[in-house]
């Protein structure tokens, strides 16, 4: 009996290992749920939800096709080795996964049990990801060779798919996780995916480029497809592949008919690469889920302070733009990229908290926690890749530019309601017109010229540059760069 181990990639189209699978003879198809992964401090109740609706669509769209999906919960090896007692495994079929600490420690326990029981294991790629990687010279040629390759087709109905162990229903798993109340998240599911590519595609994408940046226009402008690719339920050569011919067709059209598209869909495609980019990180460098990219960062004194970092995580720190972005965050799960850099620049930069305990409450808001992704950025935001140029967000700033009329801000933080944008603007300097709103916790200016003079002195060494240039022959891109660029500051 051979097995199709769902992770990662819960689809049936373009999904390799069940393409093995169905001309490889009989097979299980199964998804293993591990409790104690979503009770780690990296996820929460969010991401169960997304899961469950992206399980719910996957057992239906397997049963067309004559395949009952298993669930079993518990630990993975363990589980595995009860299947095989009963009915000897021969394959188990499955894509890679770039994760955490702890699915990186239950991978290796899985080789190791298949090593013992003379069972082989065959990992499909689905990112653009090479694992063994020495350095990053001719990786952009690698994955745009693999983001080309054929999509692997929706299988037809099949014969060889059996159901001979028990399964756990998919509501049974409510009960391992800690629940969050009043969440407003997006759906799961592959048909969700595919329908958020077709609008972005047909209408919402057309200013992708131009209002990415703004949390008032993000959350209609964006693909919002990150959740997608991070539950495997729509696959990112699918993803890359559409909007590619998309915008090929549209270059043909004449410069009136195609509008802003080709700009967007070209924006677009490059996120794309740089979303394989940052997970290629943390494949070859799994230490940054923990430890500072660039070593001289461990000299840097931040204690945790929990009052600071409490009213970060509330919304509560008399900064507009960061409260309202903490608790849309807490709500959706959702937030556009320059406001997840302005809030990790934030606690990292003005209330000098530790990337670590900033980065594992992020993880668990964000529905679409990818953990390449995540710790790269984490520590590029906090400064402490030591190759990226540091940029100091001023909340002031990212609201005037981003939520000059304070629709964003009102919308999340009803004690301003009735204010003037004008007077939100400048509420932290002063509270005295609304009372209802928090003080601010810190003077903004003071906050970051004390960030500013403890990491511009940091990267003035020479070991320090000797380092970041062995860091950027490992991890950095290919694209020329200027590894000693001044500390930037962002007013």
């Amino acid at each position: 009996m051979n097995i199709v181990w769902f992770k990662k990639d819960l689809r049936i189209t373009d999904h390799e290992p069940l393409s093995h699978a169905l001309n490889q003879g009989p097979f299980i198809a199964l998804y293993i749920f591990e409790p104690e992964l979503f009770n780690h401090h990296d996820y929460s109740y969010r991401h169960f939800l997304f899961l469950k609706d992206s399980l719910t669509q996957l057992h239906s769209d397997l049963e067309k096709l004559s395949i009952s999906l298993i669930i079993k919960i518990g630990d993975a090896p363990k589980i595995f080795h009860d299947i095989h007692t009963n009915t000897p495994i021969q394959t188990i079929f499955s894509h890679q996964e770039t994760g955490n600490q702890w699915t990186f420690k239950r991978d290796k326990a899985v080789h190791k049990w298949c090593k013992t029981h003379h069972i082989t294991w065959l990992e499909s790629k689905q990112f653009g990801i090479v694992r063994a990687l020495k350095n990053r010279d001719g990786w952009s040629k690698q994955w745009h060779a693999f983001m080309s390759s054929p999509i692997i087709t929706t299988p037809k109905k099949t014969a060889n798919a059996s159901q001979i162990i028990s399964s756990h229903y998919i509501d049974e798993l409510d009960t391992y996780v800690k629940k969050i109340p009043n969440l407003d998240l997006q759906k799961g599911g592959s048909s969700n995916a595919h329908a958020l590519l077709t609008s972005f595609l047909e209408s919402r994408g057309a200013r992708y480029h131009k209002e990415m940046s703004s949390p008032v226009t993000a959350f209609e402008s964006c693909s919002r497809l990150s959740p997608h690719l991070s539950h495997g339920t729509i696959s990112l050569k699918t993803i890359y592949q559409t909007i590619n011919t998309h915008k090929l067709t549209l270059k043909s059209l004449s410069k009136s008919e195609r509008g802003t598209w080709v700009g967007a869909l070209s924006a677009i495609l490059g996120r794309l690469r740089w979303h394989c980019h940052f997970m290629q990180k943390l494949e070859d460098e799994p230490s940054i889920e923990f430890k500072n990219l660039h070593p001289a960062h461990d000299m840097l004194e931040k204690p945790l302070n929990n009052e600071l970092f409490e009213a970060w995580k509330t919304g509560n720190t008399g900064f507009p733009m960061i409260d309202a972005c903490m608790r849309a965050l807490a709500k959706t799960g959702w937030l556009n990229f320059r406001m997840r850099a302005m809030l990790t620049s934030f606690a990292c930069h003005h209330l000098w908290l530790p990337w670590q305990p900033v980065s594992h409450y992020l993880a668990q808001c964000f529905t679409d926690y990818e953990p390449g992704i995540h710790y790269s950025q984490i520590q590029m935001q906090a400064g402490s890749t030591g190759i990226n140029t540091i940029r100091i967000y001023n909340p002031i700033k990212q609201a005037l530019d981003h939520d000059p009329h304070c629709l964003f801000i009102k919308q999340w933080i009803p004690e301003l309601l009735d204010s003037k944008p004008e007077l939100i603007h400048i509420i932290h300097e002063s509270n005295l017109f609304n009372t209802d709103y928090i003080p601010a916790i810190i003077d903004e200016k003071i906050a970051r010229n004390h960030a500013r003079s403890e990491l511009f002195s940091l990267r003035k060494s020479t070991s320090f540059k000797k380092t970041s240039a062995e860091i950027v022959k490992k991890h950095g891109s290919r694209k020329k760069t200027n590894t000693n660029s001044k500390l930037k500051k962002e007013n």
